[in-house]
């Protein structure tokens, strides 16, 4: 059984895999501050409510982009599960496919493994909708090529909110139409339909600069809010990431 954490800048996801089945999962704020005895509290407590026994747990792999927490990520598993956990960036991590582009963090190196399990042979486009907006671009061969940075929907939301006196804090959800007739329904329609022309915008341009045809797939926890929104994003695979993170880890310790 398998332990498999991933830590973004908003969440840490921790999922428990019994071979290729999810068997639970669970999602955390992130916090570099958080103790290693603060987080077996919380996820053993998620783990008696699913019946899932702590003591099968006898593996576990991390990815995060969080480098101050990773520390007692690393304790949660010594101390708690009694396993020393592989760490994404650590030299006896296997990823098992060409990283093209330079600085490409753990999230995205998961998202190009497991797109390219579930999409072998098929030129890609990755978009993840986290706390930044990624755009990641896997080859045929299943290589990490590069992508495209930009804020995440809510920072921008943050960012509009924290910058004016009077424009309150929404949540994001499609809006019924384009021109909106009061405050809220125009940020709602700003912050919205902007993102789709964001996506659509970057995927035209990764197409066309890349050359061939391309496969869009989205991942992340806004992924659901533009779906059916635009026409590029043909699917959408709501564990992408942690079925990269469980790919790296059997090529690791094959």
């Amino acid at each position: 059984m398998l332990l498999a954490i991933n830590a973004n800048n908003t969440n840490v996801k921790f999922g428990v895999i019994d071979g290729d089945r999810i068997v639970g999962e669970w999602r955390q704020h992130t916090s570099a501050m958080r103790t290693a005895d603060e987080h077996a509290v919380w996820l053993l407590q998620l783990m008696e409510i699913e019946g899932i026994d702590p003591k099968v747990i006898d593996s576990a792999i991390i990815a995060s982009v969080v480098p101050q927490a990773t520390f007692n990520l690393r304790r949660l598993c010594t101390r708690y599960f009694s396993t020393e956990p592989l760490v994404l960036g650590e030299p006896n991590v296997t990823y098992g496919v060409q990283i093209k582009g330079a600085g490409a963090g753990a999230d995205r190196i998961c998202n190009t493994v497991g797109a390219s399990i579930l999409f072998p042979e098929t030129p890609l486009i990755v978009v993840d909708f986290g706390t930044a907006t990624t755009f990641d671009v896997v080859d045929e061969e299943g290589s990490y090529c590069g992508g495209v940075i930009a804020p995440g929907i809510n920072l921008s939301i943050e960012a509009l909110v924290n910058a004016t006196a009077l424009l309150p804090r929404i949540v994001v959800e499609k809006p019924k139409k384009v021109i909106g007739t009061d405050t809220v329904a125009c940020m709602h329609s700003g912050v919205f339909w902007g993102y789709v022309g964001l996506i659509d915008g970057i995927v035209a341009r990764i197409r066309a600069e890349f050359g061939r045809p391309m496969k869009v797939i989205s991942t992340g926890g806004l992924a659901p809010v533009f779906d059916g929104a635009t026409d590029v994003i043909e699917q959408i695979v709501p564990d992408l990431t942690v079925r990269g993170l469980i790919e790296i880890y059997r090529r690791s310790t094959r």
